[in-house]
């Protein structure tokens, strides 16, 4: 099943507010906010490649004081 990790950098203050979203989302398996270079990880998994693309690229990216991501998609069959 295709699987992604996004690293997320938002707005100071917005963490919670963000979490809360990224949680309403279809496929979001998980979101933690994180100390260091990033502010949030969330891993999303969808059973077709293109929904999970649209997921990261059109809803995550998109919200309000979500400053920049890093998107890491997992090798199927690897670990």
């Amino acid at each position: 099943m295709p699987s992604a990790y996004v690293l997320i950098n938002c707005d100071l203050g917005s963490e919670e507010n963000i979490i809360k979203e990224i949680n309403l989302l279809d496929g979001v398996k998980e979101v933690k906010g994180t100390y260091g270079v990033y502010d949030i990880i969330t891993r999303i998994e969808s059973d077709d490649m293109n929904v999970l693309k649209d997921t990261i690229t059109w809803k995550i990216r998109r919200m309000s004081k979500v400053r920049s991501t890093v998107t890491l998609i997992v090798i199927e069959g690897q670990g």
